[in-house]
């Protein structure tokens, strides 16, 4: 499909930037790259699913993968990999289907202006991407792929000065057409994602808390 082919050349674009960046930058106190993994759950909107094929409230797992770079002391960038699995309620017809996603997303420290502790991070997150749905089983054939734009927010806590423990907490607008026909939608999904997930942040680059 060219909309997948096109972003994702766009995100590896984005993907060599960064690393450039830090390869120019590693060497100053304020540049912090950051290796990040976290494992959680996900909750699909209701109106993301044709009627019989409702999925549960609450769905296990969803993963995130991610590498943020701090280009300057209160701002910077994300490129994220999220997989999520959705099976149907208990009232719907069976169906399983993996829910992945890649994002690039502005990053905002807002720890100083809370004035936390030192051992303790707020990050707000924002940025587009793109969702990919591919129903499992008899449904394989409903897949699809539409942009989105996501949004959250990670409360951190350092158990030593390069590493950190944290809690995301995100939400994934989907930008898709209903399904036309319907059965196109069969054990697929085109709505919006809430997820929450627990991980840990690894700082690559220096002293995660020297500049606090």
């Amino acid at each position: 499909m060219h909309i997948k082919n096109t972003t994702h050349k766009l995100i590896i674009l984005a993907a060599c930037l960064l690393m450039s960046c830090y390869v120019t930058h590693a060497q100053g106190d304020l540049s912090t790259i950051k290796a990040q993994v976290a494992l959680g759950v996900n909750n699909p909107s209701k109106n993301g699913f044709v009627a019989g094929f409702e999925g549960k409230l609450v769905n296990f797992p969803t993963v995130n993968l991610g590498l943020q770079y701090m280009f300057k002391p209160l701002l910077g960038a994300k490129l994220n990999y999220g997989f999520s699995r959705i099976s149907n309620s208990s009232n719907s017809q069976d169906f399983k289907l993996n829910y992945t996603r890649i994002n690039l997303q502005l990053v905002y420290d807002a720890s100083r202006i809370l004035k936390q502790s030192r051992r303790v991070g707020t990050f707000l997150h924002l940025g587009p991407g793109l969702s990919t749905v591919k129903p499992l089983g008899d449904f394989a054939s409903n897949d699809l792929s539409f942009f989105n734009a996501m949004g959250g927010i990670e409360l951190h806590y350092g158990i030593l000065d390069n590493i950190t423990l944290y809690m995301d907490t995100s939400y994934i607008v989907g930008f898709q057409d209903d399904f036309n026909p319907p059965e196109s939608g069969f054990g697929a999904f085109n709505g919006n994602l809430l997820t929450v997930s627990f991980g840990v942040s690894l700082s690559l680059s220096g002293c995660y808390y020297c500049n606090n």
